[in-house]
């Protein structure tokens, strides 16, 4: 069995800042893609930001020089700092990973973590 968990979320001011953690655990053989979606009420899931072996990170727009997308493939964990965070940056935060496990390749997802920033 395959799991990811997330930690880091809570409440924040705006301009502040935040760190999420997602660590994959379980019989993985490789690990393509892991990165982060966010969905908030009222609007559909979206990406915030991917890394992908051997390329280079993919950001939302929206995030693009204010969150920083980064991993520790020896501890299949992908990281998420996010700073000078907006009210509009409020939803639930998911980490998702593409892998190789016994079962073979497939997508996981974590159960997410809410990241709330007021105003």
């Amino acid at each position: 069995q395959v799991q990811l968990v997330e930690s880091g979320g809570g409440l924040v001011q705006a301009g502040g800042s935040l760190r999420l953690s997602c660590a994959a655990s379980g019989s993985i053989f490789i690990i393509n893609l892991m990165g982060w979606y966010r969905h908030s009420p009222g609007k559909q899931r979206e990406l915030v930001a991917v890394s992908t072996n051997g390329g280079s990170p993919t950001y939302a727009d929206s995030v693009k020089g204010r969150f920083t997308i980064s991993r520790d493939n020896a501890k299949n964990t992908v990281y998420l700092q996010m700073n000078s965070l907006r009210p509009e940056d409020t939803a639930v935060y998911y980490c998702k990973a593409n892998l190789r496990s016994t079962t073979g390749w497939s997508d996981y997802w974590g159960q997410g973590t809410q990241v709330t920033v007021s105003s």
